[in-house]
């Protein structure tokens, strides 16, 4: 018997519903529902690639989990081995957006409902893009565990619209924190996290998980081969850094040995730890940057504690982040004394990343009209 379809005009879609293979609770034949924005051609086509399907065993399974239920499995199965602050992000995205569709079955699930996703947070363009990616991750296990066909790809994955999400600008220290970084007044923790980060560029977490033994006097050479996390705020160090690349050493310029060295040979373990002497905690490092941006703010000039004409805090905005891009642009001023490839193997990131952001950078610092004088002059 000829395939019965239908024209959703507000939709501007084709569709039509095919059993499946299976059988519902109640004996009767379980149908899935199979949709076309294009035309009614490619709909039989995919009714036909469904339905071959179907009779080679490949066709799909009928389950009663609810799209946040299987959500929460994919979660468990998929990202079990992601550091813990990767697998509380994910949680957080199931179970704060994809919360309206706990009544909804993995099954049923449709493209309306990808993009109500979507709309219901189009002020918020990051959080769009991490649904975005999350909620595809989980259509796509979907469909090889046999529980939405292949044309859910399509039919649920495509042209949904996204809000323009635009990264913000990565910057180097300004002339202002930068006067005050050199400035600033600071007991001997919180002057070695800073200029640890600022003569090697390292990562937050890898310059609060280094020890004693990470420092080589002798060789001017700092390894880098651990990272510190912190979830519901309590840290771990894990012994691997962001990526196989992160593991590495990085020289110390002349300039940091002697803010850093008595610090670290008046310390044993790990440096930087609470009050208590355990492992830094997210609010024990929130209190220190606080601490420092306030000791750099004095040094800028800024009097927190004057009654009047206190004026606006000049540096407001500055994160331990600034300090590694900071590290990157001035070597990459450096450039050709030093390659993109080096500069990449001291950040512990490919070249292809540096390239990306920093390339501009290397752009500037290129005489094109000299190079192809002294090339073919």
């Amino acid at each position: 018997m000829a395939t019965k379809y239908s024209y959703n005009e507000k939709r501007q879609e084709w569709s039509t519903k095919v059993w499946d293979g299976t059988y519902n609770p109640d004996g009767s034949k379980h149908r899935r529902h199979i949709v076309s924005k294009k035309s009614s051609k490619d709909l039989e086509n995919k009714v036909n690639e469904f339905r071959d399907s179907v009779r080679s065993g490949g066709a799909v399974s009928y389950s009663d989990q609810t799209f946040t239920e299987y959500a929460y499995r994919w979660l468990e199965v998929s990202k079990a081995t992601k550091e813990k602050r990767t697998q509380g992000m994910y949680r957080h995205i199931i179970g704060k957006y994809f919360a309206f569709l706990s009544n909804v079955r993995i099954s049923d699930i449709r493209h309306s409902h990808f993009q109500q996703c979507i709309n219901m947070n189009m002020a918020h363009p990051k959080t769009c893009k991490n649904i975005y990616s999350t909620f595809g991750q989980i259509i796509k296990m979907a469909v090889r565990e046999h529980i939405l066909p292949k044309s859910a790809l399509d039919e649920i994955l495509e042209d949904i619209s996204l809000p323009k999400y635009i990264k913000p600008e990565k910057r180097p220290l300004n002339a202002v924190e930068r006067e005050a970084f050199f400035k600033a007044e600071l007991d001997a923790k919180k002057a070695a996290f800073l200029n640890i980060i600022y003569y090697c560029g390292l990562r937050r977490g890898e310059a609060l998980a280094l020890s004693v033994e990470d420092f080589d006097w002798d060789n001017k050479k700092l390894s880098i081969h651990n990272v510190l996390i912190f979830m519901n705020n309590t840290s771990e160090v894990k012994p691997y850094p962001k990526s196989d690349r992160g593991i590495r050493k990085v020289p110390m310029p002349d300039a940091l040995i002697p803010k850093v060295r008595p610090f670290v040979e008046a310390s044993s373990g790990f440096l930087f730890r609470n009050r208590d002497g355990r492992l830094i905690t997210d609010t024990g490092y929130r209190r220190m940057w606080d601490s420092i941006i306030t000791s750099m703010n004095i040094a800028a000039g800024y009097n927190p504690n004057a009654k009047k004409d206190r004026g606006e805090k000049p540096i407001t905005d500055l994160t331990a982040h600034i300090f590694r891009h900071n590290y990157c642009t001035e070597l990459c001023y450096q450039v050709p004394k030093i390659s993109t490839k080096m500069i990449a193997r001291l950040m512990g990131d490919d070249e292809k990343m540096i390239l990306e952001v920093y390339g501009h950078i290397v752009e500037e610092k290129e005489n094109i009209a000299d190079t192809l004088n002294d090339a073919f002059g």
